[in-house]
């Protein structure tokens, strides 16, 4: 069961939830991904979009910490666009 405590969930045409968490500042996309990811089955996949700065290092560190894989990390415009599987 994905979080519903007033997470952006946008719903897409791919099969992976897609968490947006646009106008967060450092640490608060990285802990809402935690929680996000403490949700679902390992090796389910997940999108998180954000556009603070530091998002890019912050979800790379986390996923390398963690252990979960960062399958893509993007920019699209003003937003960064990462797609992280679950470890375990």
């Amino acid at each position: 069961m994905l979080p519903e405590g007033g997470y952006p969930y946008i719903m897409s045409s791919s099969a992976e939830p897609d968490f947006d968490f646009s106008g967060l500042k450092c640490p608060l996309p990285v802990l809402k991904t935690r929680r996000c990811l403490k949700e679902i089955a390992a090796g389910a996949v997940i999108t998180v979009r954000a556009d603070d700065p530091a998002a890019p290092l912050d979800m790379a560190h986390f996923c390398e910490t963690e252990g979960h894989l960062l399958v893509a990390s993007l920019q699209e415009a003003e937003s960064f666009v990462f797609t992280i599987r679950k470890s375990g």
